[in-house]
């Protein structure tokens, strides 16, 4: 029996987690292993087929204050991990993503088991964005392998004398191919030519409150432009339908909000379907910009926390956007903090409505950046370096 830990959080981390999950069973099952995985995650991973520790899925937040309430949520969670590791004889650790706990519990178990094999899979992304002088965070120091998904990812922690395999980008296994565009409409109830406008605001709950308002105005300026405007918003977290239909009303659009169960199946019609999205930075703008949905993205946090990034920890980054960071040019419109409004989200979204020019030159390169992601295969590349690993 070979019996692993994975570890991650929000929503993002769940579902990349319940990919690997089943390449890593599908992986032993070739190599005739019996293999038990226990994990920090959500119910993606749970319904992959791992023993859910505890559900972190919903435990993400960007900032001091905004992290506040997870704090004992958190100490919860690490008290059920110290548990199961007086338990179980565990044979190794797999840490995604989750950056700040990750980095904790990565930490902790290299000095209570300083032989486990640990291995962080979507590591932070510190060869996009540097705090102050140039500091970054010690996951060389506790991992024994780092699976890259960017070239750029693996390049950076090879120069600082880590173990890294390039595996190339989840997403490109993840994002098949998509239904016909008027079967998609005709399932969504479209009618006519009527353009549908995707909204994507939030998987963390500080999100609804600081991005979900300037989302919903700027679809009532372009509903007001256009009134045959679909407007379509699938809940990334169940509970989070009320705030979004709230935030709609309040801004007087007449759209229809996704429940959360139903957001995953519907995901690839909804994408098939779509003139443009608008939404959070984040995996999301991959996997739009891998299905040619034009986007325009953007970040908010609190006051207290931008001041503190900005001015105490000096944290700088060229682009927010994981597309623009790669491409290393503003290909897709993203607007940060006080530039996160409603005109300016209207204002960049219209040409990308009503010009086809504006939309193939984003698709455009939206080709050239699947082209520097790796080929397919990803995740079951990265299960069998982990089983080569753990099972020498």
């Amino acid at each position: 029996m070979v019996r692993l830990l994975i570890s991650t959080g929000e929503v993002s981390g769940d579902l990349q987690g319940s990919f690997l999950i089943k390449s890593l069973l599908k992986e032993a099952q070739k190599r005739s292993i019996e293999l038990e995985l226990f994990a920090l995650g959500g119910s993606r991973m749970q319904d992959a087929g791992a023993r859910l520790i505890a559900n972190t899925s919903r435990m993400g937040a960007i900032g001091l204050l905004e992290a506040l309430p997870f704090v004992m949520p958190t100490l919860r969670v690490q008290s059920k991990v110290d548990r199961l590791l007086k338990e179980l004889s565990i044979d190794g650790a797999i840490l995604i993503d989750y950056m700040g706990p990750n980095i904790r519990v990565g930490n902790k178990l290299r000095r209570a088991f300083p032989k486990l094999p640990i291995i962080y899979y979507i590591a932070p992304q510190e060869w996009a964005w540097r705090l102050g002088d140039g500091g970054s965070t010690d996951l060389i120091t506790f991992s024994d392998k780092i699976l890259a998904i960017f070239k750029e990812e693996a390049d950076f922690y090879s120069a600082r004398g880590g173990d890294v395999l390039w595996v190339g980008h989840p997403m490109l296994d993840a994002v098949g191919s998509l239904p016909d565009r008027e079967v998609a409409r005709k399932k969504l109830g479209l009618k006519g030519d009527n353009k549908l406008l995707l909204l994507l605001p939030a998987s963390r709950s500080q999100e609804l409150r600081y991005l979900m308002p300037s989302l919903a105005q700027a679809a009532a300026i372009l509903q007001k432009r256009d009134p045959s405007l679909q407007v379509f918003v699938p809940a990334a977290i169940q509970g989070f339908e009320k705030h979004l239909e709230k935030a709609l009303d309040s801004a007087g659009v007449v759209g229809e909000v996704i429940p959360a169960k139903l957001s995953d199946e519907l995901k690839s019609v909804l994408f098939a379907a779509s003139d443009l999205a608008l939404g959070k930075s984040g995996t999301i703008n991959m996997e739009l910009a891998l299905c040619e949905v034009p986007q325009v993205v953007g970040y908010k946090v609190g006051r207290l926390t931008a001041f503190i990034a900005k001015r105490l920890l000096r944290f700088r980054v060229d682009h927010i956007s994981p597309v623009n960071l790669l491409l290393k040019k503003r290909l897709v419109p993203e607007f940060v903090q006080g530039d996160f409004t409603a005109e300016n989200l209207a204002c960049a979204a219209i040409p990308l409505l009503d010009d086809p020019k504006k939309r193939s030159l984003m698709i455009d390169g939206y080709k050239r950046l699947k082209e520097g992601l790796g080929a397919s295969g990803v995740t079951e590349r990265a299960a069998r370096s982990i089983l080569d690993m753990v099972c020498l």
